[in-house]
This record gives C-alpha cells, sequence and structure tokens, in this order.
C-alpha cells in the first residue's frame, strides 16, 4: 500500500460520514432546545362555580342522563411533562367547554339566551398515570361570540404551581382574529397550544383524535 493510500483514508471515512448524515432526516433548529413551556392563559369567567355531580374523564356520557351528548366525539389524551420530558404522574387535569349550542355548564348562566344541552357534562376531571398519561372524551368545541373553538385546560399537583391554558384547534380559519390566542406571540408557544385533530373510526365510529401534551414551567 503507498503512503497516497493511506493518506486518502481519512478523507474517504470523512466522505462517509457527511453522505450517511445527509440521508437522514434534517430536524428543526429548535429540537435540540428545552422543549418550550406550554403558555398561560385565562381561565375566563367560565371556570364551574359548583361541580356536576358526574365528575369524571367522559364528557359525553352523563349518569342519569337518557342520552349522549350532542356533537362529534373527540378522544383527547396526552401526557404532562416537566421541562426535561419526564412524565409528571399524578397529577390532576381539568378541561371544561362549550356544549354544542355554546353555553357553559355550572356557571351563572341569567346572561345565556341560547338552549343548553343538558346531556353535556361540560367540567371534566382526571388524574395522569405513571407514563404522564390523561384521556378524556368529549366533544369537538365550537365557536361562539368573540371566541374560536377552544377547550380550557388545567394541571395541578403535589409540587405543581397550578397551570391554566387552553387548547385550540390548528386549521380553524377563526384563530387569526381569537383576542386570547392573539396574546400568545412566540410562535413556538402558539403551535404548543394548536392541536390538529384527527380521523379516529378506529376508537369509535365517526370520532376525532387529538393529542395535547403539556410542558410545565
Amino acid at each position: 500500500m503507498t503512503a497516497h493510500q493511506l493518506d486518502r483514508r481519512p478523507f474517504l471515512r470523512a466522505a462517509g460520514a457527511l453522505i450517511a448524515s445527509a440521508a437522514l432526516p434534517r430536524l428543526p433548529a429548535y429540537a435540540a432546545d428545552t422543549r418550550v413551556a406550554t403558555p398561560r392563559q385565562t381561565a375566563g369567567p367560565f371556570y364551574p362555580t359548583r361541580f356536576p355531580d358526574d365528575v369524571d374523564n367522559d364528557l359525553v356520557v352523563v349518569a342519569g342522563r337518557p342520552r349522549p351528548a350532542e356533537g362529534q366525539v373527540v378522544h383527547l389524551a396526552g401526557q404532562v411533562l416537566d421541562r426535561d420530558g419526564r412524565p409528571v404522574r399524578g397529577a390532576r387535569v381539568e378541561i371544561w367547554q362549550c356544549d354544542i349550542h355554546g353555553r357553559y355548564h355550572h356557571v351563572d348562566s341569567s346572561w345565556q339566551t341560547q338552549r343548553s344541552d343538558d346531556n353535556f357534562q361540560g367540567y371534566g376531571r382526571t388524574v395522569t398515570d405513571d407514563a404522564g398519561t390523561y384521556r378524556f372524551r368529549t366533544i369537538r368545541p365550537v365557536a361562539y361570540s368573540g371566541r374560536t373553538p377552544h377547550i380550557h385546560v388545567a394541571v395541578a399537583g403535589t409540587g405543581i404551581e397550578r397551570l391554566v391554558t387552553q387548547m385550540y384547534l390548528a386549521g380553524e380559519p377563526l384563530n387569526e382574529r381569537d383576542p386570547v390566542l392573539s396574546h400568545i406571540r412566540d410562535p413556538r408557544a402558539r403551535q404548543a397550544v394548536t392541536v390538529a385533530f384527527e380521523a379516529a373510526d378506529t376508537r369509535e365510529p365517526g370520532a376525532l383524535g387529538a393529542r395535547f401534551d403539556i410542558v410545565l414551567g
């Protein structure tokens, strides 16, 4: 073997490494950064002033009611994580939203003139498992006067500073004019509360599925 052939080895190894790396998918520039904390948002005036008798993670079926709630069923799930991506077990996760007619339940409703769907629970609560996972069965949120469709979310528990936020539908045209969402100027933070709703027929015919991971800051 000549000295010239020996000298070419480092070059060939470097070239091979470059070709191999080019074949891999490029990660976003922020992939190595610390996770984006889920931004805090207002609870609004609609957090329940009293809780429903049936408090669980299925808002579609209410104990004692004759039929399920109106609206398209959504299977909502996700993980509660810390900034390093570690799951947070035992966190209490709450959601609340209006029914298909745009009416909130368990609040002062004297000003709400639209009829209500009494078969919708309106509020749900669950606790994360060892993997930090939570699950809800609810309906696709709808718009009401002045607001884009959204679901309110709160997370609390031992050693957790209570986080209140809101979850929005990806691709919803009203998002651009929503007065609450517009307060989030950072594109990454805005993306963190915007969720894609996709068909989930394997879970339930005609249902949607959505994943909303919550990163505690």
